[in-house]
């Protein structure tokens, strides 16, 4: 059974459509008893970092989460899903800028991210012409190919993106797959149990389905 993590931010009924027609089972939960029963977890998720972690936090469902991780249960992050497995978001201190907080900054540091990965999610510049959002088909640059997500995957093979913002792992062994937007950004990772994607695989057609294909079969 796959347990979609339903926390108000995500695409849900979109990844579990794509989810079973791989012939998956799944459920759709905000339940920390049927995340932990689970066999896999999927964590999508669309909208603000801090709105994420605060829906996490107030559903209860942190402890459920590194629960699974730490149990070596399979886990896929999608987009914002991904970038909450991280230590903190540029995002945090960006909102609190634009909004001229009197906050201190070790008030503003009080929101992080789960931290079940060592990094920072960073924000892209607006330079060379680029527009931010991230929005639109790119391609995969396949750096690991034992990655079991890419298995069978054509390098440069075309996904779907729309972010803003982008996962630096300190360690650059979690990276099994870059894209280029004016930098390579980290757009696969993996560690162990732990998978993560910064685009929408149940929006990448033939190619994300053929990953979600691999993750179910995990």
């Amino acid at each position: 059974m796959i347990a979609i993590i339903d926390y108000g931010m995500g695409n849900i009924h979109s990844v579990q459509k794509a989810l079973e027609s791989m012939g998956a089972k799944t459920i759709v939960t905000n339940k920390p008893d049927e995340i932990k029963a689970s066999d896999k977890a999927v964590l999508p998720g669309v909208g603000a970092f801090d709105d994420a972690m605060q829906e996490l936090k107030t559903q209860n469902l942190i402890s459920a989460l590194n629960e699974h991780i730490k149990s070596k249960k399979i886990f896929l992050g999608i987009c914002l899903g991904m970038q909450l497995l991280f230590e903190e978001s540029e995002e945090t201190r960006e909102s609190m800028v634009r909004l001229r907080s009197p906050l201190t900054l070790s008030a503003v540091e009080v929101s992080k991210g789960l931290g079940i990965l060592k990094g920072v999610v960073k924000r892209f510049e607006n330079k060379d012409n680029l527009k931010v959002p991230h929005m639109g088909w790119n391609q995969l640059k396949v750096k690991n190919s034992a990655c079991p997500l890419l298995k069978d995957l054509a390098d440069n093979s075309y996904v779907y993106f729309c972010h803003s913002y982008y996962p630096q792992p300190k360690d650059g062994r979690l990276i099994a797959a870059t894209t280029d937007y004016g930098i390579d950004f980290t757009s696969v990772l993996w560690q162990d149990n732990i998978y993560g994607v910064q685009f929408h695989p149940e929006k990448s057609q033939e190619t994300g389905l053929k990953i979600l294909r691999n993750f179910v079969s995990l």
